[in-house]
């Protein structure tokens, strides 16, 4: 079973990511890519950087039509394990989105801190960013600011109203230091682990090379995702239903006592 080592998991907590030695193995990486293929087909209409809960099969709430394939890859056992080794023993899927940024014309996401769009109280996530294609500098890949977790705040941010970028708020506070910034470079297979409060984001792709990945998010069952907090929202640059996302209890217990798990699912 795979398992972060101990200096990874001593990375993570000091720097707020860690790449695991441990990646995909090559012929899932595979199907997955024919996967994503099928995804984007599907959603004609859909930008395929905001490609969200993809992996809720079929039309979800959310406009976007999705595929179990993406539900798999949230839910298999090694992954769940490493993410365990980051945040604790009880894990929760909560959310899945697919960041497909096209060669020539893939979006930007602006410097952000995620905690800035979702309803999680105690504020707590692990985002598990796997590639399925190279993510270099050149087309685009994830950017984190390295202990810009420390004090688990969040920093102030600014809306923009632009149409090139994945997200419409970014960071705008005088504590942030772009020159600190560090590029995550990934082969397929190989994903990245960052905290809820790690300021990242992403230049856009103007190789002509596609940029894709997929971002798991898992958050501890010490942690509530209260669903009227924010519920049904556009302003992040893309629709959002917190009110009917449904959760998938993945590893030991629930301990608010407090999360449904019944929301959202299809019987």
């Amino acid at each position: 079973m795979a398992h972060l080592t101990a200096d990874e998991k001593e990375a993570y907590r000091r720097e707020g990511w860690v790449i695991p030695r441990w990646r995909l193995p090559k012929e899932k990486v595979d199907a997955l890519r024919d996967s994503l293929d099928r995804l984007i087909a599907a959603n004609p209409g859909v930008r395929p950087e905001k490609l969200v809960s993809a992996h809720i099969e079929g039309r979800n709430a959310e406009g976007v039509h999705g595929s179990r394939d993406f539900l798999d890859l949230a839910r298999d056992p090694e992954l769940v394990e490493l993410v365990a080794d980051a945040i604790g023993d009880d894990i929760i899927l909560w959310g899945c989105q697919v960041f497909c940024k096209p060669g020539g014309d893939g979006l930007e996401t602006p410097w952000h801190q995620d905690g800035q769009y979702w309803p999680i109280r105690p504020l707590a996530t692990c985002t598990a960013w796997i590639a399925l294609d190279p993510s270099t500098r050149e087309n685009g890949c994830l950017r984190v600011i390295p202990r810009s977790h420390e004090g688990r705040e969040l920093y102030s941010h600014m809306r923009e109203d632009r149409t090139d970028v994945v997200l419409t708020q970014k960071v705008d506070d005088p504590r942030f230091d772009e020159a600190k910034a560090v590029d995550i470079e990934l082969e397929p297979g190989q994903m990245s682990l960052h905290d809820v409060y790690m300021i990242h984001g992403a230049n856009p792709n103007r190789s002509p090379r596609r940029r894709a990945g997929v971002a798991v998010r898992y958050m501890p069952g010490s942690s509530v995702f209260e669903r009227g907090l924010i519920a049904t929202s556009d302003k992040s640059g893309f629709k959002v239903d917190f009110s009917t996302r449904p959760l998938w209890l993945l590893r030991g217990q629930d301990r608010t006592g407090s999360n449904d798990f019944e929301v959202g699912h299809r019987r």
